[in-house]
């Protein structure tokens, strides 16, 4: 499995592509990229309500004190973005996903303004979701 890029790369091969469907197929790509998920990923306490698409996303503690992520969704487009909150938030503690203000990588990245209302809506439900997993962590 190849590794998602951290966030500074992300921000660089997203500015490489030069039309939002190169964008997009580079999410998709991401997604391609997320381990395949385990058997105890798709439970009910780890769906994100409020996605139009079917989203899991589960959170666990390592021993260094960072957040393991693991995440699916039946949409390619949908788990690209899994894909790229986990970039955003690979490597940080809770603490740091608390604090982390990921809007500011979305206008890095112009990626809010090219979604559909559904998908930034769902974006949304997930970042809210992570960040009270985070905060439920502490």
């Amino acid at each position: 499995m190849a590794t998602l890029p951290e966030k500074e790369k992300l921000v660089r091969n997203f500015n490489c592509c030069t039309n939002w469907e190169d964008k997009y197929l580079y999410i998709i790509e991401l997604g391609a990229k997320l381990p395949e998920s385990s058997e105890s990923l798709h439970q009910p306490e780890n769906v994100i309500a409020g996605c139009q698409s079917q989203v899991w996303i589960k959170m666990n503690t390592q021993s260094d004190g960072t957040i393991a992520f693991e995440g699916d969704s039946d949409a390619a487009i949908v788990k690209g973005l899994i894909a790229v909150l986990f970039s955003l938030y690979q490597n940080l503690t809770p603490v740091d996903i608390v604090t982390l203000n990921v809007r500011h990588w979305f206008e890095e990245l112009t990626l809010t303004q090219h979604l559909t209302p559904s998908r930034s809506q769902g974006l949304e439900a997930m970042i809210r979701a992570i960040r009270h997993n985070a905060q439920n962590l502490l």
